[in-house]
């Protein structure tokens, strides 16, 4: 148990941090409720958009990216995406993302156009990351509100900085929080109480209940502290595990003349190389050395959605430059493969999701009842003072009484 000044020193450092950060912590939590079933309530909002006419054959073959593809480069208003999305259920459609220019050009926005994979029509586009609150933009805006701050790099950098924050909060309240080492005061440290004050229950469900969140808070913060800033997290991970070093991979320089290959092929060369997964994006080449980088999902993977199997093909060859495979990774690409999942709760299925919904509501009760707690103990400091002060007597006073 701490005690004495240190204990007086780590509660006001909890405290300054709840204060400081704590609207943050509430932001987060509550858009992260609903991000947790982004894609289901971003299609139920716009099925116009995002829901093919029927229903699409998945995995969706070489020969509909072919047609996809050539679709848009046809099209004067499209030409060549930077990103392809394939269908990844039965009801999906394509999204070809490419750069927006201008005033909205920031971090993480970008122009989608929805393409129906049965009759490879133009659903319609939108931009994605620009903020506003009709029903194509709700969701995208929940989205880059709860991981850009609206803001571009510098909201991804104070999210990064807020989920820090928290690690740290969750720590210092572990360490408030731990009892004496005897059966009652253990017993007491894990019990909420009213006994007719709200006070009381304040406090012990801040503490209590504090505890048993805690280490899903903890991995939370830990996780939305990687995923914003990694190269700040990254190198603590590699110093307790294996992390492989990142390489940008670049394509060779081709002969005079020599196309690159298509979407397509870069598709088929990934399935060659994990003929059981599903391909999921192609990530076209931008600019000359560029290569193509397709994403994966495996059987076995345990981020869902898009999956986190990342392949870099020679955008002229279509030979492998580089593979991230989470099922085959060191120890420490194997925790951060698992970060984002534990983040959405999808490492869990529905029903982890569904705990990550619940558990948004956390930082609200955590903050309302902190500052009910804060506001208390100031109160009664207040009224501490005055006490002492009227027991006081100016010496003047006295002599002119004597």
């Amino acid at each position: 148990m701490v005690s004495g000044r240190l204990r007086t020193v780590l509660r006001k450092l909890h405290l300054y941090i709840g204060l400081v950060f704590g609207l943050l912590f509430i932001m987060l939590g509550l858009t992260g409720t609903a991000i947790s079933w982004r894609d289901e309530l971003d299609r139920w909002l716009n099925p116009d958009l995002l829901q093919a006419v029927s229903a699409t054959r998945i995995p969706v073959g070489a020969a509909t990216v072919e047609t996809v593809t050539a679709r848009l480069l046809a099209d004067p208003k499209y030409g060549k995406p930077n990103l392809l999305m394939l269908p990844v259920d039965e009801h999906d459609v394509f999204i070809a993302y490419y750069p927006i220019h201008g005033e909205q050009a920031a971090v993480g926005r970008s122009r989608q156009v929805m393409i129906d994979p049965i009759t490879l029509a133009v659903k319609g586009e939108r931009l994605w990351g620009v903020p506003g609150l009709s029903r194509p933009q709700l969701l995208p805006t929940m989205f880059h509100l709860h991981r850009y701050l609206l803001s571009g790099d510098t909201g991804k950098t104070i999210i990064g900085v807020t989920g820090m924050m928290l690690l740290l909060s969750v720590l210092l309240g572990i360490a408030l929080w731990w009892p004496k080492a005897t059966q009652r005061a253990w017993k007491q440290a894990v019990r909420i109480t009213h006994g007719g004050s709200w006070s009381r229950f304040n406090y012990s469900f801040h503490r209590a209940a504090g505890i048993f969140v805690a280490p899903v808070l903890a991995i939370t913060a830990f996780s939305g502290w990687y995923l914003n800033l990694p190269k700040w997290v990254t190198p603590i991970i590699a110093s307790v595990a294996t992390v492989s070093p990142q390489v940008k991979h670049q394509s060779e320089t081709p002969p005079p003349g020599t196309r690159a290959i298509t979407p397509a092929q870069a598709m088929t060369a990934a399935q060659q190389q994990f003929p059981d997964a599903l391909v999921t994006r192609v990530g076209l080449p931008r600019k000359p050395g560029d290569a193509y980088e397709v994403r994966l999902r495996q059987n076995a993977e345990i981020q869902g959605g898009s999956g986190a199997t990342r392949l870099w093909l020679d955008a002229y060859t279509g030979r492998p430059l580089g593979v991230r495979d989470p099922l085959n990774g060191a120890s420490g690409d194997t925790l951060i493969s698992w970060l984002f999942p534990l983040h959405t709760g999808e490492a869990f299925g529905s029903y982890g999701r569904a705990f990550i919904t619940v558990f948004g509501l956390m930082p609200l009760a955590f903050a309302v009842t902190g500052v009910l707690i804060w506001w208390k103990r100031r109160s009664g400091h207040r009224r501490h003072l005055e006490r002492e002060r009227g027991r006081i007597v100016p010496l003047s006073r006295g002599r002119e009484r004597g």
